[in-house]
Parts: C-alpha cells; sequence; structure tokens
C-alpha cells in the first residue's frame, strides 16, 4: 500500500471500527425499544443478569463508561426502577447497584436478542465469534498504551 493509500478514509481501522458500532446498535433499537431501554442501559442489564450486584466503579470499568455518563444512566434506570442504587454502609463513597425485579423480568424479554440479530447479521455464529476474538485482542493491544 502507497503512503497516500494510508490516508484514505476506507482504508481506517478506527473508521470501520465506529461505522460497525454504529450499525450494530442500530440493529439492536428496535429490539430494546420493544423492552423500553436504550443500548447503554442493555449493556448495564447484561452486566446485572450476571451478577445481580455491583459497584458505580466496577461498571465503569467494565464497560469503559466514564461515572458522568454512567451516573445520570443509573439515575434514570433507577426511576425506571430497574436497577436500586444503595451507598455502601462500610465507605460511602462506594455505591452499590442491585437489579430489581422489574430488570430481572427483562432478562426472559431479552433472551432472543442474540439469536435474532445472528439471522439478521447474515453471519455464521462462526464468523461473529472469531470476529469478537479479534477485536478483544485489538482492545487489549490498544489498552496496553494506556
Amino acid at each position: 500500500m502507497s503512503s497516500s493509500e494510508f490516508l484514505k478514509l476506507e482504508n481506517q481501522l478506527c473508521f470501520s471500527l465506529y461505522a460497525s458500532s454504529r450499525a450494530i446498535t442500530r440493529m439492536y433499537r428496535p429490539f430494546l425499544e420493544g423492552l423500553g431501554i436504550t443500548y447503554p442501559q442493555y449493556l448495564v442489564l447484561l452486566v446485572l443478569w450476571d451478577q445481580k450486584e455491583s459497584t458505580v466503579k466496577e461498571l465503569s470499568e467494565k464497560l469503559d463508561l466514564d461515572s458522568g455518563t454512567l451516573t445520570p444512566m443509573l439515575k434514570r434506570m433507577e426511576a425506571q426502577q430497574l436497577v436500586q442504587r444503595k451507598r455502601s454502609s462500610e465507605d460511602e463513597r462506594v455505591v452499590n447497584i442491585q437489579i430489581t425485579e422489574a430488570g430481572l423480568a427483562l432478562y426472559e424479554k431479552a433472551l432472543c436478542i442474540p439469536q435474532s440479530l445472528l439471522a439478521s447479521s447474515g453471519l455464521s455464529l462462526e464468523e461473529i465469534y472469531t470476529f469478537n476474538e479479534q477485536l478483544k485482542r485489538i482492545i487489549s493491544s490498544v489498552n496496553a498504551f494506556d
């Protein structure tokens, strides 16, 4: 590839990842609207469906969201009665997030989402798994620079 080719938009990994992320998020939208949640809220619920409880700091690290983004979202989720926020009795700087019964109830409704998206993607499960593993390697390599 020539030097001038490196600076073409279609050759930029960052743009391909950005455009892919936006397209995939758009694919989720109709499913999540049916649940009354946004894509970032879905990510929070994925963690809490697995762990039932987490701190804001743990969620922030796991989802790579800063507290300025996460805290207002958690407040909205609490208003929707999907989560409950409680200050730790041992350290009041720590805020624990627990999933509620209403949040747990969305789990059953969300079970169809991955399979529906797979069917819509035109890709095989193996292709998606391989691509996801490659993306995890890229994330790990890039995060090593921090």
